[in-house]
């Protein structure tokens, strides 16, 4: 008993000496800060949209919407913006409610021209309308292009649903002729083969960008990835975890795979009987468990978890839930949370935005004459 108490005296004179020796490492590190001024600006560890450089081989991610298929004010729906050192600007799904994300950034709208679609559900693509036209009316004159996945059928695809969209907004477009700059007007839709594994979907300006087929609800669906310089990005969209993902986002840098809520709360929270939790939480959407094994499989250097809301009652479950199965770098996703990518580091933060917004500025001036002229014939891909 002696020997044992003088072992608890020793490990308590350890625990005092380490801790003595953790507060004098605190007071010196206090003492040799910067003195902090009552009148001088200091930088706060915040994104202000449109204050900031962007460097030659530097990639800017924005979550413009990160909730779940109803709709929410704290989050929007499915969208992501991907923003290039080389000035390509590129938006993967624009869920309902992403428009107004996308306006608080202040980016001109003729940046935002390229959108792609992972699939056609409408708290993926349920803001393209906006866009289309409230982009046109604040500044974007060049036409809308589109990527999106074909269907088992014609109609399943993306390619028909933007056309009926255009034709739902027929008499929106002839009311403003003669008033508005109609250039913004045109769509081109590129609709390419959903089967198609790992297919180069786009190539330009020295970005490459891939697709390879989605599992989630019925035959269409697809998920993305964009090399640039040596960077990789990966978009999942929805999709249950599938063999496709865990070959083809290897090596990402950013990898964004969606996690739906954890089933208990899809119960709780949403009514949900226990059947439906459990099949539309683990089968058709991917449960937390279940994108922490992905992420443990495909080690990417910062994985990024969205797709439920993100509330005080539900972010611990579903943090838990993930760590069971993945202990690497995580983010959970909220709208305006900032991720820049380096081959040094990646850096995350939030964005601090202007909810009063106008238009953003004009990056090519408007012109009097193509308010006079009838939009010509959309250009689609076949």
């Amino acid at each position: 008993m002696k020997s044992v108490g003088k072992r608890y005296t020793f490990l308590a004179g350890l625990g005092a000496g380490v801790a003595l020796s953790v507060g004098l490492a605190l007071l010196m590190a206090a003492s040799t800060t910067e003195e902090i001024s009552p009148v001088k600006a200091r930088s706060l560890d915040v994104y202000v949209p449109n204050t900031e450089d962007l460097a030659p081989d530097e990639m800017r991610v924005i979550a413009c919407g990160t909730g779940m298929p109803t709709q929410r004010m704290a989050q929007a729906a499915a969208c992501f913006l991907v923003e290039l050192g080389n000035g390509d600007k590129f938006i993967f799904d624009i869920g309902s409610g992403a428009a107004e994300r996308i306006s608080a950034l202040q980016i001109p709208y003729d940046y935002l021209d390229k959108i792609f679609i992972g699939h056609l559900h409408g708290d993926h693509f349920g803001s393209i309308g906006e866009m289309f036209i409230g982009g046109m009316i604040m500044g974007r004159h060049v036409p809308l292009r589109i990527w999106g996945p074909s269907g088992p059928t014609p109609e399943l695809g993306t390619k028909y649903a933007i056309e009926h969209m255009r034709e739902m907004y027929t008499w929106d477009v002839a009311g403003r002729l003669g008033m508005t700059d109609t250039r913004g007007f045109q769509l081109e839709v590129n609709e390419f083969d959903y089967t198609g594994v790992n297919e180069i979907i786009y190539q330009e300006n020295g970005v490459t960008i891939r697709s390879w087929p989605a599992v989630h609800a019925i035959d269409g669906p697809v998920s993305f990835s964009l090399e640039w310089k040596g960077l990789k990005f990966v978009f999942s969209s929805d999709t249950y975890p599938n063999k496709w993902f865990v070959e083809y986002a290897k090596n990402a840098d950013l990898a964004i795979h969606e996690c739906f809520i954890a089933v208990p709360s899809l119960v709780t929270k949403m009514g949900f009987t226990p059947e439906a939790a459990l099949m539309v939480g683990t089968q058709i959407h991917t449960a937390p468990e279940a994108f922490g094994k992905v992420m443990s499989t495909i080690k990417p250097r910062h994985a990024i978890a969205y797709h439920f809301f993100k509330d005080f009652d539900t972010t611990a479950p579903v943090y838990e839930r993930i760590r069971t199965t993945y202990d690497g770098p995580l983010s959970l996703a909220e709208d305006f949370m900032v991720w820049n990518v380096t081959k040094e580091g990646v850096r995350e933060r939030m964005a601090l935005v202007e909810e009063h917004t106008w238009a953003p500025p004009l990056a090519s001036p408007a012109s009097l004459k193509a308010a006079y002229q009838a939009p010509s014939a959309d250009h689609s891909s076949p």
